[in-house]
């Protein structure tokens, strides 16, 4: 026989009190009598939810509301977003983006930290050989001056994106190519920041993230991103949940043998996978062959500049257009009949370019290849997916901490 359990007062005032807190996150400062129509709650729980929130110091007055009602106006109760502050880091072979971010995830400062984009051939994989301590620190340095310059002087939680794959086990980055050397070294130096706790998450992950909660997915709970940009690679969300398989490869499309390479791909390259038909480089090739400008030394930009000028050049661009969308089709086709996902959002710097005319020619494209009908979207969050993944990912991490969420 099973015995029913019931909560605990203590449990039931945590429930109320993450209940209000969120509430007060997604909506903005509330009265007293609009906490207790949004949660159910009774006057005297919202009251006494209210006076330990403020206490605790996540809660504050910040203002009146005058109501049609007799007395004085209602006190409106606001989330104190600067009890605990955030950073966020989108790194790349070239560099680093950054942004200094609050508890309700507002952006208080950002910073750009390039960097020269080299590879050392002797470096097996990050963290090994000799890698540029010197790059991290100055990173490092350049955080620290960026959340000072905002007031910020203790940082609670640091998540990063960065490609390869993230064991989940072990939280390591592990490389599928030759990554600078630098990318451990900066994981390393942020791990060392006391009482700064860090996430790593593969970079497509959280461009997903971003565009499950405010882009283009919001209304689904299982997609697929495509991301299309220097090289490919996917993130797959079922049922409201971010898969990352058993070594964290979930989506390493890149090395997915498809028709029209001209090998297949190797577990130390990915040249001959789908890498080889939709990468920077072999849309700056299929753009050349179709008599548009496109400079491999500019590589992801020039790529993307050749879709543009593709779009804009009409009945000129069509045909490239078309080979374009046929390829892409190919690899979305392997992951809708493994997945059958409904939709596919096509991301990154290519689908970004592309938007909602390449989306609509893939989605008739893979019409073709499989049976389960399949909506492809243009991705919705902008160039900036992969930081505002990580500002999302960052904020639910101090938000369990601090609001004692599961």
């Amino acid at each position: 026989m099973t015995t029913a359990r019931t909560a605990t007062p203590s449990t039931a005032r945590a429930i109320n009190d993450r209940l209000a807190l969120n509430l007060l996150l997604e909506q903005g400062p509330l009265t007293a009598t609009e906490l207790r129509d949004l949660t159910g709650l009774s006057r005297p729980t919202v009251a006494d939810l209210l006076d330990r929130l403020q206490r605790t110091g996540l809660v504050a007055v910040v203002g009146e509301r005058g109501e049609q009602r007799r007395g004085p106006n209602a006190r409106l109760y606001a989330l104190v977003a600067s009890r605990a502050h955030i950073a966020a880091f989108d790194v790349r072979e070239g560099g680093v983006s950054l942004v200094v971010a609050d508890l309700a995830g507002r952006s208080l400062a950002t910073a750009e930290v390039p960097v020269e984009a080299s590879v050392d051939p002797s470096v097996e994989a990050p963290g090994e050989g000799a890698a540029d301590a010197g790059v991290a620190e100055r990173i490092v340095r350049t955080l620290l001056e960026t959340a000072r310059g905002a007031g910020v002087e203790q940082l609670h939680t640091v998540a990063v994106g960065a490609p390869g794959l993230v064991d989940p086990a072990t939280g390591r980055l592990h490389s599928t190519g030759k990554l600078p050397g630098w990318h451990a070294e900066l994981l390393t130096a942020l791990r060392e920041l006391p009482g700064t706790d860090v996430i790593l998450e593969n970079e497509v992950n959280l461009a997903g993230q971003a565009e499950y909660r405010v882009g283009a997915a919001r209304d689904r709970d299982t997609f697929v991103l495509m991301w299309l940009g220097h090289s490919v690679g996917a993130a797959v969300i079922l049922d409201g949940r971010l898969r990352r398989g058993f070594s964290g490869g979930t989506g390493e499309i890149c090395f997915l043998p498809v028709p029209g390479t001209v090998g297949l791909p190797s577990a130390d390259s990915c040249e001959g996978g789908f890498h080889g038909l939709v990468g920077s480089a072999a849309i700056c090739a299929l753009a050349r062959g179709h008599g548009l400008s496109a400079d491999p030394a500019r590589d992801a930009s020039a790529a993307e500049a050749a879709v543009r000028t593709a779009l804009a050049a009409g009945a000129a661009g069509e045909a490239f257009l078309d080979e374009l969308a046929e390829r892409i089709a190919l690899g979305a086709a392997a992951l809708c009949v493994v997945l059958d996902p409904g939709c596919v959002v096509l991301g990154g710097e290519i689908g970004r370019a592309g938007g909602a005319e390449l989306a609509g020619r893939v989605e008739r494209r893979l019409a073709g290849f499989s049976p389960l009908r399949t909506e492809v979207r243009a991705g919705t969050a902008g160039g900036g997916a992969v930081l505002a993944g990580a500002v999302l990912t960052a904020g639910d991490a101090v938000r369990r901490d601090l609001f004692g969420e599961p």
